[in-house]
This record gives structure tokens, C-alpha cells and sequence, in this order.
């Protein structure tokens, strides 16, 4: 059934961008809550950006400014906009539900270097 595809990790030199994208199937992401999340080496899965059923955006403190999140509902699709990327934001980057499926995707590496 449910299904949820991220690409669009890389490498980039600190200070540029990235856009991930979180292909869904089997669900309408219109419906539910969605959000991005990244996990670093060593460290917790952390909640990076969530966009509600009603299009309203929460970001924490380390990324806010810097990503939207945005969502294309004639591609059933999720879009993660990474601007002005810092070494620290290094990480797997995945998409889910903002109350998560217990099932985690591949994700995508993003890896903020120089």
C-alpha cells in the first residue's frame, strides 16, 4: 500500500542548496500531515519540516529560514527546499507521516561539505 520514495541528495559545498523530493503512492499526501525528517551518524532521528491537510508549515529552530517544505498534489508528491546548508545538516534525510508509519524508507544522503 503505502509507499514513499525520497531522491534528490548530493553533495554540496556549504552555503548552497538542495531540493528533495518524497514521491508517495498508495496514500493522497493531500489527506494527512507530512513531514521530513534527518538522522545523522551517532545521532536521534530528528523532525527537520511538517506541512499540515490545510497546507500550514512548522519548522524547528536549527532549519527555520533556511527549508520549506511544499507539496505538489497533482504529483502526490512532497518537496523539501534546502537553502544556505550548513555542515551540521548533514544527514539521511527521509520522508513520512508527521505521526510516523513504523516503516522508514531508504532516504537520501545529504552530505554538506568543502
Amino acid at each position: 500500500q503505502v509507499q514513499l520514495v525520497e531522491s534528490g541528495g548530493g553533495l554540496v559545498q556549504p552555503g548552497g542548496s538542495l531540493r528533495l523530493s518524497c514521491a508517495a503512492s498508495g496514500f493522497i499526501v493531500r489527506l494527512y500531515e507530512m513531514a521530513w525528517y534527518r538522522q545523522a551518524p551517532g545521532k536521534q532521528r530528528e523532525l527537520v519540516a511538517s506541512i499540515t491537510s490545510g497546507g500550514n508549515t512548522n519548522y524547528p529552530d536549527s532549519v527555520k529560514g533556511r527549508f520549506t517544505i511544499a507539496r505538489d498534489n497533482a504529483k502526490n508528491t512532497v518537496y523539501l527546499q534546502m537553502n544556505s546548508l550548513k555542515p551540521e545538516d548533514t544527514a539521511v534525510y527521509y520522508c513520512n507521516f508527521r505521526l510516523p508509519n513504523a516503516y522508514w524508507g531508504q532516504g537520501t544522503q545529504v552530505t554538506v561539505s568543502s
